[in-house]
Formats: C-alpha cells, structure tokens, sequence
C-alpha cells in the first residue's frame, strides 16, 4: 500500500544524536546508570543575566504580541554589532534574521538558496541534520571524506576534484560537529577563494565561535575574504555559546536578497521566534562574554581528560579536539571481534554494545558519514565524564 506520507518527508532520516540521547533518557529514567556522552549541549545553566531578561520581558506587555517575523530589530542590531566585535565583519540589520534556533536557520537557508537539481559540498564527517534539509530543497549531497588523516580538514584539491557545473554551495563548519577541527587562517583563506573562483555559496556555520582551545583561533571567512561575502550565508546562535540550546534562538546573516526572502519565508512557516526568547538572546549577545569563559575553561579541562583516556585504550586513536565539545576517536580497531560474548563489526554495533552492557551512550560515526568513529561529548559533568570513560575502557581493555 503507498504511504500516506509524502515522498520527500518519508525520506527524511530521525536525528541520530536526538535519538541517542532520548534512548539513554528512557533507561536512566527507568534506574540504568546511564552516562551519556551523546548530547550536544553544554551542562551549565544559562547565565543568571540572561534568565533575568527573559523574566523581566514576561512582564512587559510589548512581548505578548506579535513581532516581525524576521526578528526584533534591537536584536538584529544587536547581532549586527556582535558579528562585528566578534568576526570583524559588518553587516547590517537588514542582513540578520532571527530563526527558531540553528536548525530553522539551516533549514531557510536551502530553501531560499538551493533550487531542485543544485548540488551541496558536505565535508565528511558531517552534522546529522545537514544532508535532509539539502534534500528537502530538492538539491543533492556531494559528501567529501575526510579522516584523521587529514585533520578531518577538507582540502582546495577536494573541492575541485568534486566540483560539476550542478555545484552550488558548500558547507564549511570550523569549529567542528562532530570533529572538533578548527581550520587554521590559510586554509580558510584558500577555501574562500576557491569559492570565489568557482562562484559557490559558502554556508558557514559559526555557531561553536567561541568555543576553541589552545593556540587554536576561529576565523569567519567573509572577514578573510571579504569579496565573498555576497556569496556567503553565516549560520549562528545563542545555543552553544550561552548554554541556550532550549531558548531556540538563531540566525542567519546573509545579503539583504537572500536575508529578505528568509524573512518572507518564516513569514508564512511560525512568523516571529517567542518575543521572551528574543529578549533573552538580546541580552546574552550584548553582554560581556565572561561567563563563556568561565564554560570554556571547563570544557578544556575536560577536553584534556577524554582525550588522555581516550588514547589511552587499546584499538583506540583520537585527534586532540581543538574547538566545540566533542571528541571523535577512531573505534576502528576494535570491530570485527566479540566483545562481551558479542560480534563486533561496526559502531553502531558497538554503541549498542555500550548501551546495553556498560549503560554508556554514544552517537556512532555512521550518523555523521564516518563509520568507524563515534562522537562523545565532553559537555557534562567531570564525575560522569571519566566514570563513563572508565567503564568503555574496562570493556575494550577486557
């Protein structure tokens, strides 16, 4: 019988890192001690001035109401003047629009950019989210594999290599999900002259900025190669960087064409994001960016166990994480043998293995392009962290 759902949303993969977190939420909530390595939020409650905002907006009437569907223009300004303390690059508020967190920013972006046809350059490994909304555009995903190898770094010789008259965009995402690659300032350079040379769209995703470690430094490419920015689309929010992954705040700074038929879009998906939200992120971005130092001293220490445990167990490589909150070690070495009385040929084998024996959640590299690998998050308590480290040790090293 033909499904009575549509062809193009049938066709749409379930997140595998919402999957994974939900999973190892339903066996801790029924008494699994569960540590789960999977999700891609930080730990820490968002900062005290920031609630506060939201609390007093509650109170004003103003915010009971509808706003531009773009956004609030004293956010848009705000963002503006963010983007230029922090990127070097100014943009005008007619360049901003305000999205339903990074995902709707994601999601617009295809829509207003991509036709049916068009093809999208993915670095692999990927964010889970990136090829369905590509699809859902009608355009195709042209994957490009990178490993340990190669820093998980796309490379210029990549690029032109996989490049077709079809050739519309390619995504750049530094720092990385699910990698933790940061992309140093020539490598960044070259890319966005290619892009410049070849006339593609660069969606550049931005949304780990302030989370890198290190001598390692994030770059914005249009502030590199300014001649590419009417041809680039940055993608950010308040998530990662404010702890705000809940508030569902995100935008998109891009051309005023492509920023107004985004505009006009969300118009007619859920008109304006929730006034109280918007008020919130107003204030996280126009703080001071003490209590994301504070997070990101955190993060690194933590950074700096999973990686010395990680390396640390047999079968096991890993990549020092240079920017976001995850590692992606290589379980590659330890598949196609049993392990707890189990055969092992995959990490998805493995995942569940870890699940079921061990109560430890991680997202395997299927989800992300790269079997072989798994991500683990380091954004969780530093108990939990070398406790459920300990425990896969354990099980390899057994």
């Amino acid at each position: 019988m033909e499904s009575r759902i549509s062809k193009r949303v049938g066709a749409i993969a379930p997140s595998a890192t919402l999957a994974v977190t939900s999973k190892a939420k339903e066996l801790k909530a029924a008494g699994a001690p569960v540590i789960g390595f999977g999700a891609g939020e930080p730990d820490f409650p968002t900062p005290l001035y920031i609630v506060e905002a939201a609390v007093s907006a509650c109170s004003d009437p103003v915010n009971h109401r509808y706003s531009p569907a773009g956004g609030l223009p004293d956010l848009k300004e705000a963002i503006a003047a963010k983007t230029l303390r922090d990127s070097g690059l100014e943009v005008s508020p007619n360049q901003v629009v305000v999205t339903n967190g990074g995902k709707h920013a994601v999601y617009n972006c295809m829509q207003v950019i991509l036709n049916a046809g068009d093809e999208v350059l993915l670095p692999a490994p990927y964010w889970t989210t990136y090829p369905e909304p590509i699809a859902l555009a009608g355009a195709t995903t042209t994957v490009l594999p990178t490993t340990e190898e190669t820093g998980f770094r796309v490379t210029v010789d990549q690029l032109n290599a996989s490049l077709t008259e079809r050739t519309k965009a390619l995504i750049f995402v530094s720092p990385s999900n699910p990698t933790g690659a940061v992309y140093p300032k020539e490598e960044i350079e070259a890319i966005g002259q290619w892009a410049l040379e070849n006339n593609v769209w660069i969606f550049a995703d931005e949304i780990y900025e302030h989370l890198v470690y290190g001598s390692n430094v994030h770059y914005s490419l249009p502030s590199l190669v300014p001649e590419c920015a009417d041809q680039t689309v940055i993608l950010n929010g308040v998530a990662k960087t404010y702890a705000m992954t809940g508030w569902r705040v995100g935008w998109i700074v891009a051309p005023e064409d492509v920023a107004k038929a985004s505009s006009t879009l969300q118009s007619h998906q859920t008109s304006n994001v929730a006034n109280v939200s918007q008020q919130a992120a107003l204030a996280a971005v126009s703080g001071t960016l003490d209590a994301v130092d504070e997070m990101r001293s955190a993060f690194d220490n933590r950074r700096q166990v999973m990686y010395s445990m990680l390396s640390e167990i047999d079968g096991v490589s890993v990549l020092e994480p240079q920017g976001a909150f995850y590692a992606f070690p290589n379980f590659s070495g330890c598949l196609n043998r049993e392990i707890a009385g189990k055969r092992v040929e995959t990490t998805l084998n493995l995942a569940e293995l870890f699940l079921e024996e061990i109560h430890v959640a991680v997202v395997p590299g299927e989800a992300f392009g790269a079997p072989g690998y798994a991500r683990l998050s380091f954004a969780l308590g530093d108990n939990d962290l070398k406790e459920g480290l300990e425990r896969i040790a354990d099980l390899l090293n057994g």
